[in-house]
């Protein structure tokens, strides 16, 4: 699939995975738009603790709930996180690894290239 828009590096934004249901969206790019409240932008390969912490926060994304289309996630699965949450995770030490390729450019007004890039 084609795609116009950048990811953090100024560069093409390269898709999250290769599996369609990935992102907002659900085509396996981490865009956004206006419909996108939570800003789903970081892509990143959740871990159990980043995944724990985010049960603990209300967001369970470990069931899996086939009538939205989301298989549940365990960890190494690739996943757009929205940026708040991560941000969240990584002021608490649990934030996951990101693929800075496949991070949409608006992650950058939630939580600075640097910190994304300690991350990678």
């Amino acid at each position: 699939m084609a795609t116009t828009a950048k990811n953090v590096l100024g560069t093409p934004l390269e898709p999250c995975c290769g599996q369609s249901r990935v992102g907002f969206y659900r085509d396996g790019f981490c865009h956004t738009g206006d419909a996108d409240r939570g800003r789903h932008v970081v892509c990143a390969a959740v871990t159990d603790a980043f995944l724990q912490y985010s049960l603990e926060r209300g967001n369970d994304l470990i069931t899996p709930r086939p009538e939205w289309d989301f298989p549940g996630l365990k960890a190494g699965d690739r996943w757009c996180l929205c940026a708040g949450r991560w941000k969240e995770a990584h002021e608490a030490g649990v934030a996951p690894p990101v693929l800075l390729d496949a991070c949409h450019e608006k992650a950058t007004e939630i939580v600075s290239l640097e910190v994304l890039q300690a991350y990678e």
